[in-house]
């Protein structure tokens, strides 16, 4: 019987035939090893397409020295990240410059890929302006930061103008007709668009100017990457070859994550891992994303602090850079 490990070694030998690799194990042996070799993720009890390189990123962690490489379960408590309960996490942008802003201990690391959500209205609205007098759901903080981005945008004052509730079952209380219009997350806007669920009001894959910005980005504990600085760097280039990997062969990868029971719906998932773009994380430049919704996210009264001190204080671009450079392709 050919076991699970041996399956993902061979689609991991596949991907490396095919260059999306970058060097191997023996390319990067002048490197020190980790100065720890357990590394913890996260792990969602529901779907969530667009995390998928943190779980395709398994095997690639071990081939940087990672003997322990443990999945902890995650019911969205973003705070397992500053908790130190886990290591690294993917934040949204929003998310990731709220919780700097908050004083959390978090470090953004780099972007990741691009477009995630899509903002759906009602038959009632038909653009976000609309949303004027309007009730959004969302289910977390930072897409509540993303809303209020989105209004403050085209000048509307997400306090004062539009209602953005928070809600665990933010996506049923839309589809029931509850709320006027949902931020939706993968897989949700691509069940949304399959089943004909509302419109869509901005897709953050081809709507300007939120498709120019990265969505997602590494995140890392700040004790994690002050302790560890070399175990970060090779945790990082796991996951963007991971990354690679999920834009190269996102059927593959959502079957393999089907077996695993990391994802539970094949087509919307597909669907999903087709229509990201992963590979946005060598072009895009995380400074400029986090300074454009660092300002939206002050005009609309999410924060007070300025997008210099949100850099300065929790960003730490250096291992992404390098990377970019060493895995060029």
């Amino acid at each position: 019987m050919i076991t699970r490990r041996a399956l993902v070694k061979r689609a991991l030998a596949a991907a490396g035939a095919a260059g999306l690799l970058g060097p191997t194990r023996a390319g990067f042996a002048a490197e020190p090893p980790p100065e720890t070799t357990r590394i913890r993720l996260s792990r969602y009890p529901f779907d969530l397409a667009c995390g998928a390189p943190l779980w395709v990123a398994e095997e690639l962690l071990r081939a940087e020295g990672f003997e322990t490489v443990e999945y902890v379960p995650d019911k969205g408590d973003s705070d397992l990240l500053a908790k130190g309960k886990i290591d690294m996490y993917f934040y949204d942008a929003p998310g990731l410059v709220l919780a700097v802003a908050e004083g959390q201990p978090v470090v953004g690391l780099g972007g990741m890929h691009g477009g995630c959500y899509e903002l759906f209205g009602s038959a009632r609205v038909r653009s976000v302006a609309e949303l004027r007098g309007r009730t959004v759901a969302v289910s977390t903080p930072g897409r509540q930061a993303f809303v209020a981005a989105m209004a403050s945008y085209v000048g509307l004052d997400s306090r004062k103008d539009v209602k953005i509730v928070l809600a665990d079952d933010a996506a049923q209380q839309f589809i029931e007709g509850k709320v006027d219009a949902v931020l939706g997350f993968p897989p949700e806007p691509q069940e949304f668009r399959a089943r004909k669920i509302g419109r869509v009001l901005v897709n953050t894959s081809t709507d300007r100017p939120w498709s120019q910005y990265f969505c997602c980005f590494a995140t890392g504990n700040r004790d994690f990457v002050r302790k560890h600085p070399v175990a970060t760097k090779r945790a990082l280039r796991a996951l963007v070859k991971a990354v690679d990997i999920c834009a190269a062969e996102p059927d593959k990868v959502v079957r393999r994550l089907i077996d695993r029971e990391f994802l539970k719906n094949y087509e919307y998932s597909l669907r999903a891992l087709r229509e990201i773009p992963y590979r946005r994380w060598r072009e895009y430049d995380s400074a400029d994303t986090i300074r454009f919704f660092a300002l939206r996210m002050h005009e609309a009264g999410m924060i007070k602090v300025s997008p210099q001190r949100i850099i300065a204080e929790g960003m730490d671009w250096r291992f992404v850079n390098e990377l970019k450079k060493e895995l060029k392709g």
